[in-house]
């Protein structure tokens, strides 16, 4: 009679192992495209966004909605409401790395703002945010110079403003002299200074997705935030803030004289 064959244990150790080897070689690339995958789902959103913005400024003869305390009788006229019925549905306020709100247990950057204390329409949630100085509020709110302001989307250097991406909450009017968080993960500031940290959201590798005015799409490296066009006035030259140590070995950008 002869025996029956059947792997020997050091056979089974040598298949065991190069399966392990295999799968320490696979699982990093599958992560890779898993957040590939993401970021692309992100700027599909961002898109979709760019029509809504496009639907309602040609319904509004080229003005974007009026923001906190805009409209005549002071009340709030923020993008969420003011572009509902042009949406359905509230996940499109998402980035897909950010969906779970912060009362949740959703942690910056990877949280999303949601409707308390009032401030919001129930129900409300997301992880994006709009630039504030592209709304048309034509009085001084928290302070800020409306002179500032570009109201309308018929402008020149479209491509270099801000209009909408990945935020810590739903607005925010930066400044070239505001300071970059000190660690990765930050709460948003106080509502009279530095919000240029909302828009810091690491959440694709040093970069965060967003919208500009021509309603171009793309990621924006982090450090380059504070070299875009957010407002009439800002200074693009201004010189760029000592950078925490969580954000040096980012890409820098700088813009031609």
């Amino acid at each position: 009679m002869k025996g029956k064959r059947a792997f020997t244990l050091v056979e089974l150790l040598v298949v065991i192992a190069i399966i392990a080897l295999l799968m320490s070689i696979l699982m990093p690339a599958m992560a890779r495209v898993r957040k590939q995958a993401k970021g692309v789902i992100c700027l599909s959103n961002l898109k979709q966004w760019g029509a809504i913005f496009s639907m309602y400024t040609q319904d509004y003869d080229g003005y974007f909605n009026m923001g906190w305390q805009g409209m005549p009788d002071g009340s709030s006229n923020w993008w969420g409401d003011a572009l509902r019925s042009f949406y359905k549905d509230q996940d499109i306020c998402c980035c897909p790395t950010a969906t779970k709100p912060y009362n949740e247990g959703g942690k910056i950057p990877f949280g999303a703002w949601w409707d308390y204390d009032g401030w919001l329409t129930p129900g409300s949630y997301g992880s994006y945010g709009i630039n504030g100085w592209v709304e048309d509020n034509r009085g001084i709110e928290w302070g800020l110079n409306p002179n500032n302001r570009w109201r309308h989307c018929n402008v020149s250097g479209t491509d270099k403003i801000p209009l909408f991406l990945g935020n810590q909450w739903i607005d925010g009017w930066p400044q070239p002299y505001d300071e970059p968080p000190p660690y990765d993960g930050f709460p948003r500031g106080s509502v009279e200074s530095n919000y240029m940290e909302r828009f810091v959201m690491n959440r694709h590798e040093g970069r965060v997705a967003g919208l500009f005015m021509d309603m171009s799409v793309r990621m924006i490296g982090l450090k380059e935030l504070w070299v875009l066009k957010w407002h009439r006035t800002y200074d693009q030259f201004y010189p760029v803030p000592t950078w925490p140590e969580w954000m040096e070995d980012f890409k820098d950008y700088a813009i031609a004289p």
